[in-house]
């Protein structure tokens, strides 16, 4: 089983949406059994919360189902179980690389590293920024980039 961990700052605007486009785009594929996916915040302030309502609006505007997503707070067990730990911008990814210390962990690495025509690097927030349209956009061509180099990778 292939392990997928979208990580953000709170866990309720960026990775919880990678987390329901991904597993709609996994599911897409026929592919459930052969991987899994879930999100976490490097924060802890929204522990327990649901997607924020533009994160919500957005993915029901998709046809994207988000049922049971709930936000909690990335670990250290987190940084050994996952194979792909994909962080939403450099700055969690930093956070990401100090936890795991010198510990071995999956991959850690930003979501629109796997896009290569992408003019940017980490995934704007839209808690800050509002635009959720934007951040739906990059993150659902970054999960397809994600996907098809995971299929090739392990071979699915």
């Amino acid at each position: 089983m292939v392990k997928v961990l979208f990580v953000c700052l709170g866990n309720i605007c960026r990775s919880p949406m990678a987390e329901a486009i991904f597993r709609d785009l996994v599911r897409k594929e026929g592919l459930e059994g052969k991987i899994t996916v879930d999100s976490a915040g490097t924060g802890n302030w929204h522990i327990g919360n649901p997607p924020h309502e533009g994160t919500q609006r957005i993915l029901k505007e998709n046809n994207i189902d988000f049922t049971g997503i709930q936000a909690r707070q990335v670990n250290e067990e987190d940084l050994q179980t996952f194979d792909y730990i994909i962080a939403m911008d450099a700055e969690n990814v930093g956070s990401l690389r100090r936890l795991a210390g010198y510990n071995k962990t999956g991959f850690i690495g930003r979501l629109l590293d796997f896009v290569p025509d992408s003019d940017m690097v980490d995934v704007p927030d839209p808690y800050y920024t509002g635009n959720f349209t934007e951040v739906y956009e990059l993150i659902q061509k970054g999960c397809q980039h994600l996907l098809e180099t995971i299929k090739k990778e392990k071979g699915l």
